[in-house]
């Protein structure tokens, strides 16, 4: 088996391997135009497209004025403060000067990192997943610095991978799991969950990790001081020794990378050379799903896959790790065995069914919003409109409108029409009770005038995705 890059790692901590330079990136002015800036990016890309060993050494000077003054103008206008307590409005009134002295203080080294603000967000089970809100000055920085590392990492990453990645939306990776199943020889679903993935990311090893490829020490010393900035909770302050805040701007890559080259790459060695049957995978930030052809290798690869995620500092969920038997030939092997229908899968916000289709009775993936999530957001807008039921009727159309829009934009797919009838269904009967609420008197909101209130304002059901097989021309292999 090919050496781990976690050996690498260390041989060059160690000093047994030369750090390679890279000439092409020549020292900038402090005053950089944007085609300067883009063309300095490019150079980067096209570095670590030529040679994959190449470690980079110096990359700090890539993030500019005008590469921050971009941060900036990317980040969202009305997302909550941090502990600085300063809002995108707030830093934007004396822009030029803070960009400026902003990065100043980066590249002399001045910068200080400051806890993130935690809050937490409910879960559809019930839980709650706890969110770091950097600060502004975090925000901005940690968004350069993220276009400067996918200039590298985006030559490295596996067409496999497709949570947080530029161009590669949750709908590709979903695409790629229907094509898998139902062009590849797959008769067993592996469904991965690793525990609290973001929150039990291990330092040392992600720093070690991030080494393979960055050796610009301001870099790494910038990342370090990130990730020690702790949280900060109720005014108290907290320290943190492992994982990454979830919510933070730098947090998906870092996750990318960490599981790059402690999952990616072994997965891809080990289907390389251990499988004697068609291996899918598709994973999306820490949700992974793996086809197998064989029963006795995805039992093999799930026991050695513990081992290699314990090494880390990751061992995967029990209760949320399943592996079932999903394919063409699920449905006619377990009838034969007398078994019920096959189990179905979680991917990405949808429930996977073994379906026939209705044309010619093939094989194929029906995919369903799942249950809980669809009546977590129906009780959602149906807690919302009563909060708000005494507003004009066309201001509460319009957010209606917003909201559906925004459901079927993600979740009209090819085979969902019911479950998207049913929350269209269940967003006009809050309406409806909302609206009746309003009356002291006790009169009644009629139908006929409900109906037409749906119209103007409710979005219609209609499929807004092709079928995958349509959008997707590549292998998912």
């Amino acid at each position: 088996m090919a050496r781990d890059v976690a050996f690498e790692v260390a041989d060059r901590r160690e000093g047994r391997l030369m750090t390679k330079g890279n000439p092409e990136q020549s020292p900038a002015g402090r005053t950089q135009n944007r085609s300067e800036a883009s063309s300095g990016l490019a150079r980067i890309r096209q570095a670590a497209c030529r040679d994959g060993q190449l470690r980079f050494t110096n990359l700090m000077h890539h993030v500019t004025v005008d590469l921050l003054r971009a941060a900036y103008g990317a980040l969202k206008r009305k997302a909550a403060a941090g502990v600085d307590g300063v809002t995108w409005s707030d830093y934007g009134r004396e822009l030029e000067a803070r960009l400026v002295d902003l990065h100043g203080r980066v590249q002399s080294g001045r910068y200080r990192a400051q806890p993130s603000k935690r809050s937490w967000i409910p879960k559809p089970d019930g839980r709650r997943r706890p969110l770091g809100i950097a600060s502004l000055e975090d925000k901005i920085v940690q968004q350069a610095l993220v276009w400067v590392l996918n200039e590298i990492y985006e030559q490295d990453f596996l067409g496999f991978s497709y949570g947080f990645r530029p161009g590669r939306s949750p709908h590709k990776a979903l695409d790629a799991v229907w094509v898998g199943i139902t062009r590849r020889k797959v008769n067993w679903v592996l469904d991965l969950d690793i525990r609290s993935f973001f929150d039990t990311i291990d330092h040392g090893w992600l720093m070690k990790l991030l080494e393979v490829r960055v050796a610009d020490r301001r870099v790494l010393r910038l990342i370090a001081k990130w990730l020690r900035a702790g949280v900060s909770e109720d005014g108290e302050w907290s320290k943190t020794e492992v994982g990454t805040p979830q919510g933070s701007v730098i947090s998906p890559l870092l996750a990318n990378v960490y599981l790059h080259y402690v999952l990616d790459q072994w997965v891809q060695r080990w289907r390389r050379e251990r499988a004697s049957g068609d291996v899918i995978v598709v994973r999306y930030a820490d949700d992974v799903v793996m086809g197998f052809q064989h029963r006795a290798e995805a039992d093999r690869f799930l026991s050695e896959l513990r081992a290699r995620l314990a090494e880390y500092g990751l061992d995967l969920h029990e209760g949320k790790t399943r592996l079932i038997e999903f394919g063409r030939f699920a449905m006619a092997n377990r009838s034969a065995r007398g078994e019920g229908k096959p189990e179905t899968f979680g991917f990405l916000g949808f429930t996977h069914i073994c379906a026939k289709r209705r044309s010619d009775g093939g094989f194929t993936v029906l995919r369903k919003t799942i249950s809980r999530r669809l009546r977590a957001k129906a009780k959602e807008v149906r807690e919302t409109l009563m909060r708000h039921r005494h507003k004009p009727v066309p201001e509460q159309g319009r957010w209606l409108r917003s909201v559906v829009q925004g459901f079927f934009n993600y979740h009209a797919v090819p085979g969902n029409g019911r479950a998207m009838q049913c929350f269209r269904t269940c967003v006009n009967r809050a309406w409806l009770r909302a609206l009746r609420r309003r009356s002291q008197k006790g009169q009644k909101l009629t139908w006929d005038r409900m109906r037409r209130l749906i119209a103007t304002w409710i979005p219609s059901v209609r499929v807004r995705h092709s079928y995958p097989n349509q959008r997707l021309a590549v292998d998912p292999r």
